[in-house]
């Protein structure tokens, strides 16, 4: 299976008690409060959170209570600060009217009613993406507005995004991790046949969609899992069915490129989805057919790295990048020579796609046989060795192991292998210049390798 296109602080061992709430309609974190200062701060800020939701008139000054709930709106909603039950729901209030209450005159659509639409959708902008289940389960003002995206499509707007890790240890099973908090949660389990089991599976993160890519018994099909809705449904079908594919994605859109098609040929065919429209547009074709190659976005272009090309099994050097500004493909030589050049001579497709990443419009590459990270230098088209990957960072020929940008920062996923089990490590290293400096930010038992991994920002 495929897992390509992928201050300090003390090590930190999550387990599973850092648990999602899964429901029909979004993941609820479970996480409560560690001490009795905190647990007096959640009640305290959801009261007025509550208070503001059904428009009830306080007790102060009019002129006076309404400017302190403009200045602290961010201590009880964008800090995420809402004590829930033991089943992981606000405290039990009469909703019935969701949000009708306090007079006649109320907006129902107004959500916090004396701050008014904009202002609320304005605070809650810039809430943590973890606090948007505890939020749509005030009232059904909220569910909807969470549930329509329509807070990602403003938060891209604004420049507000943050980067979420999903993959893959067990066959039809993903979870995500929140590296800035550093939780955990469960996806719910993908239904699908036991063809789409066996088959290899590629995964892409775009918009607020994760989409995973396989194979059922007579066609490639599509799974997407929406986080909106908490849901997987039938994903929308390429227009040429493919796999083995490069890919990434870029906000609400991404490009996929060549691949193979279902009787196995190798393509030069690639296709632009759209999330918000569901859609797939064919773009033109690259100038070289490729499989088992890597995408990535810099510079507001799309590259296609390394792979295998029509009857030459050897690993292709060439790269070729996508302009979607004027939609020509350009080739660009030797640029991804003598890839893990230390390893053992073994058939190409034996060998993982490269392990790619962009951070900051600045490419690196991870080196799986020197257990080394590289980084690319445009302007000479040459790479450059700055340090080593995790020293527990274990894959077999660059299966098992995910590297991705994950931000301003760079992910790498994998762990020690033992007899009987193992251990799957989230590292992370945010580039300056100098040499890695992995951070562990969590580590969990696992009895399998990574086999799909996806980085989502919105």
């Amino acid at each position: 299976m495929d897992t390509k296109g992928r201050v300090s602080s003390p090590p930190v061992e999550l387990e599973n008690s850092n648990k999602m709430l899964e429901g029909p309609s979004y993941l609820v974190s479970r996480e409560l409060p560690s001490s009795c200062e905190q647990e007096s701060k959640w009640i305290y800020n959801t009261h007025r959170v509550m208070e503001l939701s059904n428009n009830k008139r306080p007790l102060e000054d009019d002129d006076e209570i309404t400017l302190r709930k403009v200045c602290k709106l961010s201590d009880a909603v964008l800090g995420g600060d809402l004590i829930m039950d033991q089943n992981g729901l606000p405290p039990a209030k009469d909703q019935s009217n969701d949000g009708h209450q306090g007079g006649g005159n109320s907006d129902s659509s107004s959500l916090i009613h004396q701050l008014g639409r904009d202002i609320s959708i304005n605070c809650l902008l810039r809430c943590s993406r973890s606090d948007y289940g505890s939020i749509a389960s005030l009232n059904k003002n909220f569910r909807s507005l969470i549930r329509s995206g329509e807070l990602y499509t403003l938060r891209r707007k604004v420049g507000i995004v943050e980067h979420w890790v999903y993959f893959s240890c067990s066959l039809l099973e993903w979870e995500a991790f929140d590296p800035d908090l550093r939780r955990w949660m469960h996806l719910p389990r993908m239904a699908s046949n036991e063809c789409f089991m066996r088959s290899d599976k590629e995964s892409l993160a775009v918009g607020t969609e994760l989409l995973v890519f396989g194979k059922e018994i007579t066609s490639h099909v599509v799974y997407r899992y929406s986080i909106l809705t908490n849901t997987w449904s039938s994903g929308t079908e390429m227009n040429t069915p493919r796999c083995l594919f490069g890919s990434a994605s870029r906000g609400e859109i991404a490009i996929l490129a060549g691949g193979c098609d279902p009787r196995g040929n190798i393509l030069n065919s690639a296709e632009l989805y759209n999330s918000e429209a569901g859609t797939w547009l064919t773009l033109p074709s690259m100038n070289k057919p490729r499989k088992m190659c890597s995408g990535v976005f810099m510079d507001g272009k799309f590259y296609v790295i390394g792979g295998i090309g029509v009857g030459d099994q050897k690993q292709l050097t060439c790269g070729e990048v996508y302009d979607l500004e004027k939609g020509t493909w350009t080739e660009i030589p030797n640029m991804f020579p003598g890839r893990n050049a230390g390893a053992p001579e073994a058939p190409a497709a034996a060998a993982a796609p490269p392990l790619l990443a962009v951070v900051n419009n600045i490419l690196y590459a991870a080196d799986y046989a020197e257990q080394e990270v590289r980084r690319y230098d445009k302007v000479r088209n040459m790479w450059i060795t700055v340090g080593s990957l995790p020293e527990r960072a274990a894959s077999m020929n660059g299966w098992g192991i995910a590297f991705r940008a994950c931000g301003d920062r760079l992910i790498v996923i994998g762990g020690p292998r033992a007899l009987g089990g193992g251990t799957i490590e989230l590292n992370s290293w945010v580039p300056d210049g100098g040499p890695p400096q992995w951070n562990l930010l969590a580590r969990k038992p696992s009895d399998s390798f990574v086999y799909n991994c996806a980085v989502m920002g919105c």
